[in-house]
């Protein structure tokens, strides 16, 4: 009985489309477009479409709505998307467990240069000492939470508020400051109110871009307005070229302080809270996994 009923089971379960298909689908849904889903897989056009194709005919409906600019998810596709997207995270955890002997205890961390250099990196010694078998990969590329889940863990993000759907922990609460070459003091040029800045170029971080906007709201003068303003993606080279009085850099009162920078000044005496903050994120299944969950609870302890 056994062989033959266990052999017709077996044949009677519907098979699973491949998971790369279940991947395509999911690059898809997270960029609206097959090209730039395509570039990000490292596909061609036409096989990232046959991969959808692939899991539309196992589905048995359609899972994109097609429109001349884009991709649009279907009834169908959000449902699939809300349930396939944790699973396979689970499963991209339990092959990296059962493949490597410290998989469980590595962390792949989304970190901006400016926190990692001045709050994260003088820490880690004493995580380290805590846990010797925790290892941290360090990523710093943008858009970490749309990248969450693939290829990075957790991220430590500066931003306004966090997508509901994430885990997510505040890290700090800061005041937002003018930040600027001590000559911009010490010579005939020396900025002593705010009207000043008509003639200077401010500096702004592309994650904190309405750091100004919400400064000059603050202090009563919505109305200024800088010579021009010039955008940065890394906090390091903002503080230098403020250092080099190329501009006046709308930075955290943290970032200025812990520079310790000798050329760098606080302009005014204005206490504007930023709108944004430092924000520990994962998925809420990531937590799940001990590398994430340990260092979440450092992070926190630790009050960096």
């Amino acid at each position: 009985m056994s062989a033959k009923l266990m052999s017709s089971s077996a044949t009677d379960m519907p098979r699973l489309p491949p998971i790369s298909s279940m991947e395509a689908f999911l690059e898809v849904a997270r960029h609206g477009t097959v090209k730039a889903a395509a570039i990000e897989l490292g596909l061609s056009m036409p096989a990232l479409s046959r991969r959808i194709q692939t899991l539309e005919h196992a589905v048995g409906r359609p899972l994109f709505n097609r429109h001349h600019h884009g991709l649009s998810l279907t009834e169908t596709g959000r449902a699939l998307h809300e349930q396939l997207s944790p699973i396979l995270d689970e499963l991209r955890a339990v092959i990296g467990q059962v493949g490597s002997p410290d998989a469980s205890l590595r962390l792949h961390l989304n970190v901006l240069p400016l926190f990692a250099q001045q709050r994260l990196f003088p820490r880690l010694p004493e995580l380290r000492r805590q846990h010797p078998e925790l290892h941290i990969d360090i990523d710093t590329m943008s858009h970490a939470e749309a990248r969450l889940g693939d290829g990075i863990d957790a991220a430590i993000a500066l931003a306004r508020s966090i997508d509901p759907a994430l885990y997510a922990a505040r890290l700090d609460q800061d005041k937002v400051f003018p930040i600027a070459s001590r000559t911009l003091a010490d010579d005939g040029r020396a900025i002593t109110v705010p009207e000043q800045m008509q003639r200077m170029t401010i500096l702004l971080h592309r994650e904190m871009p309405e750091t100004f906007a919400e400064w000059k709201k603050a202090i009563g003068m919505p109305y200024l307005e800088p010579a021009g303003i010039d955008y940065f993606d890394s906090g390091p080279l903002m503080l230098e070229a403020a250092a080099q009085g190329i501009g006046v850099a709308f930075m955290h009162g943290h970032h200025f302080d812990d520079a310790h920078d000798p050329r760098l000044i606080r302009l005014f005496d204005f206490d504007v809270d930023s709108p944004y903050s430092y924000w520990f994120v994962c998925r809420p299944r990531a937590l799940r996994q001990p590398a994430v969950k340990l260092f979440h609870d450092w992070l926190l302890a630790a009050r960096i």
